[in-house]
C-alpha cells in the first residue's frame, strides 16, 4: 500500500499532462510522448491497485487517494469540469472508484493522440492553424478596433479630417471582415459535423491565444482553456453572438462619424475655395538675362564632353570589368544556401517524426518497432542538422532537432530494454533447457540435480527482471511459472 500511496500522490502532476495544445502544427507531435508517459504510469498505478484489491479487508474501504492541494497553483484555474477530471470533489474515493477514473484518463490520453495524429497528417489543416497563431484573438481584435474608435473628429482642419475619414473606412471594413469571420466560425462551430473541422472553428476564434483540449465534461462536452479561461463550445458560441451584436453596433457608429466628418470637411472646402477666388491675381512670368541661359549651355557642352571622354574609358576597360564583375558573381553564388533542399528537407524531417510518434502509440511494441521509430528520428535529425542557419527554416529547424534529440534519446532507451528482455528471456530458455537434460539424463545423481535446481533459480531470476512494459513481459510470465514448479519438483526430490 505504501508504494501505491506514493504514485498516487504523483496523480495531479501525471492528469495535468493529459491535454493537447493546439496552434503551432510543429509543437503538436512534441506532445505526444508526454501523453504516452502519463498513461504508461497510470497503467503501472492501476497494476498496484488490481494487487491490492485481491485482499477482500479494504475491496470496498475508502483511501486518500487524491490529496488536498492548492488547485490554483497546480492547474491554474478553477473550474467544476475541470475539478471533476482531477479528482478534486473527493478527498476519499474507494480504490474501485479510483480504478475507473485511471481507465477515463487513459482513454482521455488515447483520444488527444488520435486528434493529434489527424490533425498533423492533413495538410489543410497544418495550414489553417500555423495561419491563424499569426492573428490576434478574435476577442482581441475586437478590442483594438474598439479602442481605435475613440476618435475626436478636428472640424477645424481638412488635412487631419481626411486622414481621419480614411481611418474610419479602415476601421469599418476591418469590422466588416471581423463580422464575416465571427459568421464562418459560428457556422463552423455550431453546424459541423467533423469534430476536426469544428477545432479549425476554435482555432479561428482563439488566434495566436491558442487553445488546449482539457476534458468532457458529464454532458460530453468538449472544454478548452485560452486566454486564462476554461469554456466550452456553447461559451464560445454566446461569445460569436455577443460579439456580432457589438460589431453591428460599431459599424453604425462608423457611419455616424464618417458621415459627420464628411459634412464637416465639405463646409471647410467651401469656405477654402471662396478664399481663393478672392485671392486669386495674376503674375507675371520672370524675365532671364542672355548670361543666365549660355552659363547653363556651356555646363551641358561641358558636361557631354567629359560624359564622352569618360563612356570611352569605360567602354575601353569593359571586358575587364565584365570579367571581374562574372567572377565575383560566380564566387558569391557558391555561398547561397539551396532554399528548396532546406524547405524538403525540414518537411520529411516533421514526416519522420510524426510516423515515429504513431509508431510506439500504445505499447507495449517489439523491438522491431521500437527499432523502427528510433531509426526514423535517427534520420529526421540527420535532416534537420543538415539544414543552414542562412535559410527560412533554421529557427525552426532548430527547435525541432532539441525536441527530437529527446525523443531519440527516449526511444533508445526503450530499445535497449527491450532488447535486455529478450535477452533475457532466451538466456531463462537456454538455462530452463539444460536443467531438463541434466533433470532427465541422471535423475538419481545428486549433484546433478543440485546444478540442474541451480540453472532453474538462475532462470527464474532472469525472469523476474523482465519488465511489464515489454513485449515479452507476458510470455515472461507464462515461462516464470512453469520454472517456478519445476524448481520445486527438484527441491523436493532433493529433499
Amino acid at each position: 500500500m505504501a508504494n501505491l500511496e506514493i504514485l498516487l500522490s504523483e496523480l495531479p502532476v501525471l492528469i495535468q499532462s493529459l491535454k493537447l495544445t493546439i496552434g503551432d502544427s510543429n509543437k503538436i507531435i512534441e506532445q505526444i510522448i508526454p501523453i504516452n508517459n502519463a498513461q504508461e504510469q497510470l497503467r503501472n498505478i492501476k497494476k498496484l491497485i488490481a494487487h491490492e484489491l485481491r485482499f477482500d479487508s479494504i475491496k470496498n474501504s475508502a483511501i486518500a487517494t487524491l490529496p488536498t492541494i492548492d488547485i490554483g497553483a497546480n492547474v491554474g484555474l478553477v473550474n467544476p469540469a475541470i475539478a471533476e477530471k482531477f479528482g478534486y470533489s473527493k478527498t476519499k474515493i474507494s480504490l474501485t472508484d479510483l480504478q475507473s477514473k485511471i481507465d477515463n484518463w487513459i482513454e482521455w490520453g488515447y483520444f488527444l493522440q488520435a486528434i493529434a495524429t489527424d490533425i498533423l497528417s492533413d495538410e489543410r489543416l497544418v495550414n489553417q492553424l500555423n495561419s491563424d497563431i499569426n492573428h490576434l484573438s478574435l476577442s482581441a481584435q475586437y478590442q483594438v478596433i474598439t479602442e481605435t474608435l475613440k476618435i475626436n473628429l478636428v472640424f477645424e482642419n481638412s488635412n487631419i479630417l481626411g486622414n481621419q475619414i480614411q481611418q474610419i473606412s479602415i476601421y469599418q471594413q476591418e469590422l466588416l471582415e471581423l463580422e464575416q469571420k465571427l459568421n464562418r466560425i459560428f457556422d463552423t462551430i455550431k453546424n459541423s459535423r467533423s469534430f476536426l473541422n469544428i477545432l479549425l472553428g476554435v482555432s479561428a476564434f482563439c488566434g495566436k491565444s491558442c487553445f488546449t483540449l482539457e476534458w468532457l465534461d458529464d454532458d460530453q462536452e468538449l472544454i478548452i482553456s485560452s486566454d486564462g479561461q476554461f469554456r466550452e463550445l456553447t461559451d464560445i458560441l454566446n461569445d460569436c453572438d455577443y460579439f456580432q451584436k457589438q460589431i453591428a453596433c460599431l459599424i453604425i457608429q462608423c457611419d455616424t462619424l464618417r458621415e459627420q466628418a464628411e459634412q464637416a470637411l465639405k463646409k471647410i472646402e467651401e469656405e477654402s475655395r471662396k478664399k481663393l477666388i478672392i485671392r486669386q491675381h495674376v503674375e507675371k512670368l520672370p524675365k532671364f538675362s542672355t548670361p543666365k541661359i549660355i552659363r547653363p549651355a556651356l555646363i551641358i557642352a561641358t558636361t557631354l564632353l567629359i560624359l564622352g571622354f569618360g563612356g570611352w574609358k569605360l567602354k575601353e576597360q569593359s571586358p575587364k570589368l565584365q570579367q571581374m564583375s562574372l567572377s565575383l558573381t560566380q564566387e558569391g553564388s557558391a555561398f547561397v544556401p539551396d532554399v528548396g533542399a532546406a524547405i524538403a528537407n525540414f518537411k520529411s524531417a516533421q514526416q519522420l517524426g510524426m510516423q515515429a510518434a504513431s509508431l510506439v502509440q500504445k505499447p507495449p511494441h517489439t523491438l522491431k518497432t521500437w527499432q523502427q521509430a528510433e531509426t526514423k528520428w535517427h534520420q529526421a535529425i540527420i535532416l534537420l542538422d543538415s539544414i543552414p542557419d542562412e535559410t527560412s527554416v533554421s529557427d525552426r529547424a532548430k527547435k525541432k532537432l532539441a525536441y527530437y534529440q529527446i525523443n531519440y534519446k527516449s526511444i533508445t532507451q526503450r530499445v535497449l530494454i527491450e532488447k535486455k528482455a529478450l535477452a533475457n528471456l532466451e538466456s531463462a530458455q537456454k538455462l530452463a533447457t539444460e536443467a531438463n537434460l541434466f533433470a532427465t539424463n541422471s535423475p538419481h545423481s545428486l549433484l546433478i540435480r543440485q546444478q540442474a535446481q541451480e540453472k532453474l533459480e538462475q532462470a527464474i531470476n532472469l525472469l523476474k527482471a523482465i519488465p511489464e512494459s515489454t513485449s515479452v513481459s507476458v510470455q515472461a510470465k507464462e515461462m516464470l511459472t512453469i520454472y517456478k514448479s519445476n524448481h520445486a519438483a527438484i527441491s523436493q526430490m532433493y529433499k
